[in-house]
């Protein structure tokens, strides 16, 4: 535990004069692995650093404290920590987390498997055994009983793109920054193990001040990129009433200003697969919605699926995103994009072709064609205004510029897609993995990359008594985030998927459990709505008198009151999940 300084007023007397036992702070000269794993960590851009203490980290954590340019923020458990540097990375582009041996590592994994199927960087650091411990016969503690102290290590290798274990200095340097260069160029989790008698070390390779990270471009094959454009170009030209799709993947290929680029010149209608909402801006005149098949916004399923060419960007298409695969596109008429592949049609495949490459090139080379946008304006109705609430839906008009949204896995997905976003509102789910729970540490790790922005998390009450401890957390680093628990009584989602007994949960006083959180210190504000009118008060309150403190917004509502979307998407994903098996 850190001491904290305390002032002694002039002519007190002190209780005792038995000095305090010394804590451990590096000095700022020293050219240790610990230092050195702190400064590349705030080199790349990970300043705030996510963390649970274990024995066998203790020594790694003096030494990210000691770098004055590190946050280092201790969570209730390793999973939030997962999930907190999962939100880091979509703020800022990639995190990290510092965990114990074996019972801390396998208790981040999930967090981290959810990272890699998002494609974000996530710099996973784990405290490992004495150095001297590797190879003789030994069993140690945190461990399932072997002398074996790989079984952590082979859990993270399918869930992360390179695994450093470093329990030795000549190669220390060599390895962490071949794990952290490897995580950002493929935008994926990494795994580095640190031996707990290391990170205090001197050694030659940690000079004082590292060597700036660097990472080498990548370019296109130029010839690749100009026959993908070219073979694009005459399969659009054809088409009369082409339209652009943009995906979850634009992340991942920082394309979403050449996509931006490319929307304005083709005059194409401009829509979202579901899980790439927060990618594109929503105030561009061609925007139409989100295309989900079957649960699309409104008028859009027909203007894509009436189109004689789609141009998907970065797509993921999976059960969910396809709701049951149930999406009425045709390969022969898709244009698919990945980060680094362009596929036409049936036709050919180009590699080695960067999706910002192609869709800047794409743009300045494409004509201009509206026909599907003016069918869509001709088909399109106006939403009617609410019986109540003149002046919009209250959620809708908190968000500006400098709000993001936070939405958890369950009816939130359907309710809050229907949300427009105004220019710079940020937006973010974990579609792919769906790991309820995620919502809560994600919001902590996106709120504090990000305090410019008030994140609005919206949060279903059976996902948050998974990973609830961490609002502590939030409050303990005076963060202003909103969160609107909606309590109906159990896992809406999965009823509307197969229904059952074991979709009931025990109910909570969760406005109690976050004041008996807040015990005092800091700044929280709770409310338990009923009525839209007390809804619309507690907004209120929230963004005026109470804009400086944590808001945790309880909203009671029905069990069966849910989004008529859900209500389609679970039945197809239920008859996609009970097909039978295929003869033999």
């Amino acid at each position: 535990m850190a001491m904290q300084d305390g002032n002694i007023t002039v002519g007190s007397t002190p209780k005792s004069t038995k000095a305090p036992p010394p804590v451990f702070r590096p000095g700022p000269t020293a050219g240790t692995l610990g230092r050195h794993l702190a400064r590349r960590l705030v080199e790349i851009g990970a300043r705030d650093v996510f963390s649970v203490p274990g024995d066998f980290n203790l020594t790694l954590l003096d030494h990210l404290i000691a770098e004055p340019e590190l946050n280092l923020i201790g969570c209730c458990n390793e999973l939030n920590a997962g999930y907190a540097a999962d939100g880091y990375a979509r703020a800022k582009g990639v995190g990290a987390c510092v965990v114990t041996f074996t019972v801390g590592g396998l208790s981040v994994l999930n967090a981290i498997a959810g990272a890699y199927s998002e494609n974000l960087p996530v710099i996973c650091i784990v405290g490992g055994p004495n150095s001297n411990d590797y190879g003789t016969n030994r069993i140690l503690h945190h461990t399932i009983g072997l002398p074996d102290f790989t079984q952590e290590l082979r859990c993270f290798h399918p869930l992360t793109c390179a695994q450093a274990v470093v329990n030795n200095l000549d190669d220390a340097h060599e390895l962490i920054d071949t794990a952290i260069s490897t995580a950002l160029k493929e935008s994926k989790p990494v795994y580095i193990s640190v031996s707990c008698n290391l990170p205090a070390l001197p050694h030659p390779t940690f000079v004082r001040d590292p060597v700036p990270f660097y990472l080498p471009p990548c370019v296109s094959n130029q010839r690749s990129l100009e026959a993908a454009v070219e073979e694009t170009i005459e399969f659009l030209h054809k088409a009369v009433k082409p339209v652009l799709i943009g995906g979850p993947k634009l992340r991942v290929s920082k394309a979403q200003e050449a996509f931006v680029e490319l929307a304005d010149a083709c005059g194409y209608p401009l829509a979202i697969m579901p899980s790439a909402k927060g990618q594109v801006p929503e105030h561009h005149p061609n925007f139409i919605g989100t295309y989900w098949g079957a649960v699309s916004t409104s008028f859009v399923s027909e203007i894509v699926e009436s189109a004689d060419a789609y141009v998907f960007v970065g797509p993921i298409f999976n059960d969910y995103s396809s709701v049951g695969y149930s999406l009425l596109v045709k390969k022969e008429k898709a244009i698919i994009v990945k980060p680094n592949r362009v596929t036409v049609g049936n036709g050919p495949s180009f590699g080695c072709v960067l999706m910002v490459d192609y869709l800047t090139l794409l743009a300045k080379r494409l004509k201009k064609n509206p026909t599907a946008m003016e069918n869509y304006q001709r088909i399109y109705v106006p939403p009617g205004r609410p019986l109540k609430c003149g002046n919009g839906e209250p959620l809708r008009n908190m968000l500006t510029k400098d709000t993001a949204v936070i939405t958890e896995t369950g009816d939130s997905w359907f309710n809050c897609q229907k949300l427009h976003l105004p220019e710079g509102c940020g937006y973010e789910f974990q579609m792919q993995y769906g790991s309820i729970g995620w919502s809560v540490g994600a919001t902590l790790g996106y709120a504090q990359a990000i305090k410019e922005k008030r994140v609005i998390a919206c949060i279903g009450d059976g996902s948050f008594q998974v990973t609830a401890q961490d609002v502590s957390t939030m409050i303990r680093n005076g963060q202003k985030t909103i969160i609107f628990l909606i309590n109906n009584g159990g896992y809406t989602i999965e009823v509307e998927i197969h229904d059952g007994p074991y979709n009931v949960i025990k109910n909570w006083n969760y406005t109690a459990l976050v004041e008996a959180i807040h015990n005092g210190e800091g700044n929280c504000w709770t409310a338990k709505v009923k009525t839209e009118e007390d809804l619309v008060e507690a907004i209120a309150t929230c963004t005026g008198e109470q804009k400086d403190s944590l808001c945790f917004i309880e909203v009671i509502v029905h069990k069966d009151d849910t989004s008529k979307e859900l209500l389609e998407w679970g039945s197809r994903v239920s008859a996609a999940n009970s097909r039978p098996p295929n003869p033999q």
